[in-house]
């Protein structure tokens, strides 16, 4: 979710120093060459041109002052760019069938328990892209039949995040609720943050379209994995 790009600085101090005590003027050429954009690309009658203005290539390191001039140029540049802010998760209502308590776990599968294998995970991040470490998120969904345990913890369960503010869970595909589309409930909140209640989504489900609830800015990124499938998911707060 986060897109960061980075800037060539200039060549290092060292790299500076180096080049000068051992670097070649014909090596110079190719390098400047090479820098040229398209349009000015060398060719046979050109080369000659370029290196006429080559500087004479100092046999022994350069001056202090001369590569101080190289660092401070590099100080100059702009800062690599920092993650745009992120919209905030859009907020969802929790159901009826909420249960508070549910036990810490990661792995939601019991033994025996029908349904498609499904690992999901992301990270909990602040707007500002920083990982909200130790934030608790709390998962519920129906069965592979489209059925909710309200008395025990069936498919329920909470678990923190880790010091990169990531989260894994394994469960299983849940089923189509009457009147809903596919979907898994979640509350996730941080030390210092807002308390998220939203869904999690598939993408290309039929019944999307129809659902008074469903929000395209919920959708998992969902890839078939061997027999099961994987999702990814980031929750910003």
């Amino acid at each position: 979710m986060t897109i960061q790009t980075t800037n060539k600085l200039p060549i290092s101090r060292r790299a500076f120093l180096r080049a000068g005590a051992t670097a070649s003027a014909g090596l110079l050429l190719t390098a400047c060459v090479g820098a040229m954009p398209p349009s000015e690309s060398a060719s046979p009658a050109a080369a000659p041109a370029v290196a006429e203005t080559l500087p004479t290539v100092a046999a022994e390191p350069t001056t202090v002052a001369e590569a101080t001039a190289v660092v401070e140029a590099a100080a100059t540049l702009p800062p690599t760019p920092q993650c745009a802010d992120l919209d905030d998760t859009v907020e969802q209502t929790a159901g009826p069938y909420y249960t508070p308590n549910t036990p810490e776990r990661t792995n939601l599968r019991e033994e025996g328990m029908a349904g498609t294998p499904l690992l999901v995970t992301g990270r909990v991040l602040n707007n500002d892209c920083t990982p909200v470490a130790g934030a608790v998120l709390d998962f519920w969904h129906a069965d592979d039949g489209g059925q909710y345990d309200n008395v025990g913890f069936r498919l329920r369960g909470h678990q923190f995040t880790d010091a990169e503010g990531n989260y894994r869970l394994e469960t299983v595909v849940p089923g189509l609720y009457p009147g809903r589309t596919r979907h898994i409930h979640v509350i996730v909140q941080g030390q210092n943050t807002r308390r998220l209640t939203t869904q999690m989504y598939w993408p290309n489900e039929p019944a999307n379209a129809r659902d008074g609830i469903f929000h395209p800015s919920l959708l998992m990124q969902v890839a078939e994995s061997g027999d099961g499938q994987g999702a990814g998911f980031d929750f910003v707060l």
